[in-house]
């Protein structure tokens, strides 16, 4: 398993931690970290990021999912599948230059180890409408889809 792939499952676990337990960041990753000491720092690193950038912008993130998840609010998500929501849109948000297909990609593949099969549907179609609804950086708004000429 690759070192981004193990760091999104950490992250995943940071959120559902923070999530059932009501605890403030630090003291998740305080207690998260103490009990698994033999990760890697590279590893270690982007969970610690994929995490930060998911509690910092939580109402922005929690406000997209819903926004996407038509007819679902948050607290009538599966557990697993809204963490899952929140950490794929934290990396759309907080690491631009990965592509949003690799993020969405690696999203449902986390969403097979942790959750149900029924869940990877629902995550790609929320993941795939937020992907679609952000601007890309730098451009002015989302790109058109090129239309094909009849002849």
């Amino acid at each position: 398993m690759g070192t981004r792939r193990k760091s999104r499952e950490l992250a995943l676990q940071m959120l559902f931690q923070a999530d059932l337990g009501r605890q403030p960041a630090e003291e998740v990753q305080r207690t998260f970290w103490a009990e698994r000491a033999s990760v890697e720092a590279e590893t270690r690193s982007f969970a610690d990021q994929l995490f930060s950038v998911a509690r910092e912008r939580a109402a922005e993130i929690d406000a997209l999912i819903e926004k996407h998840a038509e007819h679902w609010r948050m607290e009538r998500m599966a557990v697993v599948d809204r963490n899952l929501l929140r950490a794929g849109v934290a990396e759309f948000l907080g690491f631009p230059e990965t592509p949003r297909p690799v993020i969405i990609n690696e999203s449902l593949e986390v969403a097979r180890k942790f959750s149900g099969p029924e869940s990877v549907h629902f995550i790609n179609g929320v993941l795939d409408g937020i992907a679609h609804a952000l601007v890309e950086p730098g451009a002015g708004a989302a790109p058109a889809r090129k239309r094909r000429k009849k002849a």
